[in-house]
Parts: C-alpha cells; sequence; structure tokens
C-alpha cells in the first residue's frame, strides 16, 4: 500500500503534477508531495530508486542534474532533506535524515574567480548571449545503513558515511565517517564511537 494512485499523483497533493516516470519506488512509499521533485532534470531511466517503505516529507527536494542518479534504501525516512545529485548519492536503509540536511556530490560552482564568472553568466536565464557551463567536479556520496544524520548538516561530496553513525545537527561533514561514530562541529569531528 502507497499513497501513490495508479496515474502516479498523490493522494490530497496540492501539487499539480505527477511522480515523474523516471523516480522507481517500492510498496509502502509515502510521498507527502510530488513537488520533492521539481527539480529532478535527468530524463534518464530509474533516475531515482526508492526502496520499500521509505518516507518522503514535502520539505525534502530532489535536484538531480542531467546525468544524475540517486538511490535510497527500504525503511529511510527523509524529512526534509535536499539532495543535490550531479553524479551519484547512494542512501542506505533505515536511515533517518532530518530537516534541511544537504547532500550534494558536487559544488555546482566552479571554485576559479574566473570560471564563476562564466558560470553566473551560464544561469542567467534572461542573458542572451549564454556561455555553456564550465564543468562542475563530481564525487558519489554514500550514506551507509541505519545512518541519523540531523538537521541543518550538510554532507560534502565524496564522502562516505559509515554504517550506524550519527551526525550531529548542524555538522559541516567533509570526511568520510567510519562506521559506529558520532560526529559533530564544523568541520565535523569524532565525539564518540560504539
Amino acid at each position: 500500500m502507497s499513497n501513490v494512485k495508479q496515474d502516479r499523483h498523490v493522494e490530497g497533493d496540492w501539487w499539480p503534477d505527477p511522480i515523474p516516470p523516471n523516480v522507481e519506488f517500492g510498496e509502502g512509499f509515502y510521498c507527502e508531495s510530488a513537488q520533492i521533485f521539481r527539480k529532478l532534470r535527468s530524463q534518464k531511466p530509474r533516475a531515482v530508486l526508492i526502496g520499500k517503505h521509505v518516507s518522503c516529507y514535502a520539505g525534502c527536494s530532489f535536484s538531480v542534474g542531467e546525468n544524475g542518479r540517486c538511490t535510497i534504501g527500504d525503511f529511510t525516512l527523509l524529512n526534509g532533506a535536499l539532495i543535490m545529485a550531479e553524479e551519484k548519492i547512494d542512501i542506505g536503509s533505515h536511515c533517518l535524515i532530518s530537516w534541511n540536511v544537504g547532500i550534494a556530490d558536487s559544488d555546482f560552482h566552479p571554485l576559479e574567480p574566473a570560471q564563476r564568472l562564466i558560470d553566473a553568466q551560464a544561469l542567467a536565464p534572461y542573458f542572451e548571449n549564454r556561455p555553456p557551463r564550465p564543468k562542475l567536479k563530481t564525487a558519489p556520496v554514500k550514506i551507509a545503513d541505519n545512518v541519523w544524520i540531523g538537521m541543518n548538516a550538510v554532507i560534502l561530496k565524496g564522502l562516505i558515511i559509515g554504517e550506524n553513525s550519527v551526525v550531529a545537527a548542524g555538522s559541516v561533514v567533509t570526511k568520510s565517517v567510519e562506521p559506529n561514530t558520532v560526529v559533530a562541529g564544523n568541520p565535523a569531528s569524532v565525539v564518540k564511537q560504539f
């Protein structure tokens, strides 16, 4: 059972569009609003793969680029998470991801000042001579099973968050986290191991 109808519209949703066809989900998928997929730019099949009994609340946003992919394991809850995948983000099973958590596999803008100027022009919708965007640097993110990520945490590109770990609220994770570890702070550091 799910609250998504045969036509991929969410029951009682204020958002008029259905869940996109390249989002696959298992039984028991709870989606508060299909608007969470409004930034899904990928046209590839299976751009987002969602396991069984996953809950995605309206504060979530799947910003998936043309070549991006995202997978979410069974029994994971996303309550306001921002998933920004230009390449690949894998989230395991039984994860709890809280409000305003940002998970990104790219910096999304160049670090070099001259390239940022070009990027700003490329992103200006009404600029007549828009140049192509500079190539983005990406690195996949993997969040293992049974991870809890607290409110306002940020997970940066190329990281692995090990199983059974906790990322405290407000943390900025700049290095991979070993399994069975609690990290906190900016930059996040180990505060406890199980």
